[in-house]
């Protein structure tokens, strides 16, 4: 077991195939960067109900979305810490990854893969609201991805375009 990660799992839904919490954590350590030294997640599955709630009310949009990202430090404003971990929560939405992995054609398993990776990334300061970003983002969440014997998440983007 790693100390680098201290993983917390509340389950509030009852869809099938949401990943055990040792698959979680597989996942999570994978999406780590070497500069993390420590860090601590609760990952949240929620139902469409929560999930549209909470993006209402953190992001101003009223639907439910697949990952929403929580960093402890959200505003910023903290001071720098010497040996503070990583902290926050994820919220996966486990009705929109069911709908999302059917539409797209692929695993329930693989998207919960993509959107946990997706979400550790954001919480580590990654984001994908500029082209560059974006590029960087979503190289590093394939390559993450890949690596734990999935496929390429945006391979469908690129056959789209093609």
């Amino acid at each position: 077991m790693s100390k680098k990660l201290k993983l917390a799992l509340q389950i509030e839904s009852a869809a099938a195939g949401i990943p055990p919490k040792s698959q979680l954590k597989t996942w999570a350590e994978a999406a780590l960067r070497p500069n993390v030294k420590q860090a601590e997640v609760t990952v949240r599955v929620v139902d469409a109900e929560e999930g549209q709630t909470l993006n209402r009310e953190y992001r101003g949009k009223d639907y439910a979305t697949n990952v929403l990202t929580f960093t402890f430090d959200e505003d910023g404003d903290m001071p720098e810490i010497p040996g503070l971990p990583l902290m926050g929560d994820l919220v996966l939405c486990a009705p929109v990854v069911e709908r999302e992995a059917a539409e797209q054609g692929i695993t329930l398993e693989s998207h919960y893969c993509h959107l946990l990776v997706h979400g550790l990334l954001h919480l580590q300061g990654f984001d994908h609201l500029e082209d560059d970003e974006a590029e960087e983002m979503e190289a590093l969440e394939s390559q993450i991805v890949m690596s734990l014997g999935y496929d390429d998440p945006y391979r469908l983007d690129e056959e789209i375009d093609e």
